[in-house]
């Protein structure tokens, strides 16, 4: 959602700014050369801008807190067991944090696999054993050396590009063929092409959240190589125990988190990540 009000953002503005005058051909032909190249441009750049927030926005929204110099055992615990394995994946050492919540969760984002940020709650920390936790460690972990902040930016650059090119080519056949404007581009155009960018937003996403799904299993058989896999089950089967008092990170944060909002049928279409069912019984058959 962070991702799309941007890109809505941006082309408002530029279509308010009079930037978006390239594409307006004073004739009936579009430009799509020049279309595709604005939408790739503003495409990325949306899904950039979300990622290069990304560290910024999490401690904002979860109340994160750095540990610069940790004060009590569990906190150096915490940092000794990130460092450890940041090593051990050849990753920079992470920003290390704590969010106070009761809610069961972790994530990790940032722009560069150098610099990242793996937080946890404080309700993890009590609700988990010292194994459980060096798991979902592992798996916060895992996902940044995987790249996985990076490469799901980029597949959101990739769907924004379509998004924003598909829904001008839209608005210009609304505004040439259906309201019979001959020149330059009248409301109809601005109009249809918002309406069409945020229909068209939402359908993408179903690719987007395709992705991170897969990236999940991804990141746990990561997690289970770096700790072993029964730590990483045990963690998956607290979590599901733990599911019915438990509830997500926000909306914008969802994506990054060790668990997330399960639906079913059309709505599983749009879940960041798949059953803990599904994954435990991944982790079971990859002996």
């Amino acid at each position: 959602m962070t991702n799309l009000a941007i890109v809505l953002v941006l082309s408002i503005s530029l279509s308010l700014f009079g930037f978006e005058g390239i594409l307006d051909q004073q004739g009936i032909d579009l430009d799509l050369n020049s279309l595709l190249i604005f939408a790739a441009v503003f495409g990325f750049g949306g899904a950039l801008i979300s990622l290069a927030i990304s560290k910024w926005t999490a401690k904002r929204m979860t109340g994160a807190q750095v540990i610069k110099s940790p004060a009590t055992p569990k906190e150096k615990w915490l940092v000794q067991t990130v460092r450890a394995q940041a090593e051990k994946s050849s990753i920079g050492m992470p920003e290390v944090a704590i969010f106070h919540t009761s809610e069961i969760n972790a994530f990790a984002t940032g722009m560069f696999r150098n610099s990242a940020l793996v937080a946890v709650s404080s309700g993890l920390l009590e609700a988990m054993s010292e194994d459980e936790v060096e798991a979902v460690l592992a798996h916060e972990i895992s996902h940044v050396a995987n790249g996985d902040m990076i490469t799901l930016a980029l597949i959101q650059g990739v769907v924004n590009t379509f998004v924003i090119f598909l829904s001008r080519v839209i608005g210009h056949f609304v505004d040439r063929v259906v309201f019979k404007n001959e020149r330059g581009h009248g409301p109809a155009f601005w109009i249809t092409a918002i309406i069409a960018e945020l229909v068209l937003g939402i359908l993408a996403s179903i690719i987007v959240m395709w992705f991170s799904r897969q990236r999940e299993f991804r990141a746990d058989a990561g997690a289970a190589n770096l700790v072993g896999q029964d730590k990483m089950v045990s963690a998956l089967e607290c979590l599901q125990r733990s599911s019915g008092q438990a509830s997500a990170l926000p909306d914008q944060m969802a994506a990054f988190g060790i668990s997330g909002n399960i639906g079913s049928g059309i709505k599983r279409l749009f879940m960041s990540h798949p059953s803990l069912d599904e994954r435990i019984q991944a982790l079971r058959n990859a002996n």
